[in-house]
C-alpha cells in the first residue's frame, strides 16, 4: 500500500494512493498514519480490505498539499557514511560500525514544502536517503531474528545538512542536521510488502535540473537489515520511529572547489524507485 497524509500543515488527513493512481480518503477508517496504526495489524487489514473492495471515497488532488506520510514520529535515527561511494568522495574511511546521529522530529516537512537555508549558512547540502519506518517494537534483536520483520515500510527522505555547522563549529553533527525544515519526507509510506528487497532501490537527486546523485542501495556499507539490528542494541525502536539510512555519492561536500552548496532560489528534486518523488524550492530563512 501507498499511505500518505494530505492537507494543510498540522491538519493532515490520512489517505491512500490506489493502484490506478487515485487518491483515496482513509479518514473514515483510521485517525492518522502513525505508529499506532502501523503496529495494529487488524487496522491495517481493514485499510487493505477497504482499498481492495473499492470502498474508499476518492479525494480531489487538485491543489491539495501532500504532508509527511507519517504523523507523531517518535525519533529519527540517522546513519552517517553508509555508502561506499560517498565515503570515497569525501575522503573518509568506511566506518567499522554504523555511525549514528539524530534528527529531531520537528525537522520533518512535506515532500514539496519549502526548505529554509539557515541564517549565516554558506554550506547547505543535499542528501537523498532511504527512510525506514518501524512497525514493531525492536530491542536487542538477536542474530537469528529477521530485522526486516520489524519494518512497516519505506519512504524517501531528504537529509538536508549544513556542513559548516556540522563539521566546523565544534561538538557533534547535530548542529548541521537539525535546522528548521531539514527533513522533507514522503510523498508516500510504501508498505514493506510492496517494496521487496530494500537493497535493490535506485536513488536520484537533481539540483536545478542537473543530476547530482545517481546511486543504489546496493552500495550501502551496512544493509537495512543490519542497521535495524545494530540500532536495536543501543536503543528501543518503537512503531513510528524512522531510520534515515545514509546517502550515495554526489553531494556538494564531495565536489571539487568551488563546491556548489545550495542557496535561496535553488530547486532540488529527488526520487527513489517505487517510493515517489520530492521537489523543494530553497528560500533564505
Amino acid at each position: 500500500m501507498k499511505l500518505l497524509r494530505v492537507g494543510t500543515a498540522g491538519a493532515e488527513r490520512p489517505a491512500l494512493l490506489d493502484a490506478e493512481g487515485v487518491l483515496r480518503d482513509l479518514s473514515g477508517i483510521v485517525d492518522d498514519i502513525d505508529g499506532a496504526l502501523l503496529a495494529d495489524e487488524a487496522a491495517l487489514g481493514r485499510v487493505r480490505a477497504a482499498a481492495e473492495a473499492g470502498e474508499l471515497p476518492a479525494l480531489d488532488a487538485t491543489g491539495l498539499r501532500i504532508g509527511p506520510p507519517l504523523g507523531r514520529i517518535g525519533k529519527i535515527v540517522c546513519i552517517g557514511l553508509n555508502y561506499h561511494d560517498h565515503a570515497r568522495e569525501t575522503g573518509a574511511e568506511p566506518p567499522a560500525e554504523p555511525v549514528i546521529f539524530f534528527k529531531a522530529a520537528d525537522t520533518v516537512v512535506g515532500p514539496n514544502d519549502t526548505v529554509l537555508v539557515p541564517r549565516g549558512s554558506v554550506k547547505t547540502d543535499w542528501e537523498v536517503e532511504l527512510a525506514v519506518v518501524i512497525g514493531r517494537t525492536a530491542r536487542y534483536l538477536a542474530d537469528d531474528e529477521d530485522p526486516l520483520a520489524y519494518v512497516a515500510g519505506y519512504a524517501v527522505a531528504h537529509d538536508v545538512s549544513e556542513r559548516e555547522f556540522q563539521i566546523e563549529r565544534g561538538g557533534t553533527w547535530d548542529k548541521g542536521k537539525n535546522c528548521e525544515t531539514f527533513n522533507p519526507l514522503g510523498p508516500w509510506l510504501v508498505t514493506a510488502d510492496e517494496v521487496g528487497d530494500p537493497q535493490e532501490l535506485s536513488l536520484k537527486l537533481w539540483v536545478n535540473g542537473e543530476l547530482k546523485q545517481d546511486g543504489t542501495t546496493g552500495e550501502q556499507i551496512f544493509s537495512v537489515a543490519e542497521v535495524v539490528r545494530y540500532v536495536s542494541q543501543f536503543m528501543v525502536l518503537y512503531p513510528g520511529d524512522v531510520i534515515n539510512t545514509g546517502t550515495p555519492a554526489g553531494v556538494a561536500l564531495g565536489a571539487p572547489e568551488p563546491k556548489p552548496f545550495l542557496r535561496g532560489g535553488d530547486v532540488v528534486e529527488l526520487e527513489i524507485s517505487g517510493l515517489g518523488r520530492q521537489r523543494q524550492e530553497f528560500k533564505d530563512a
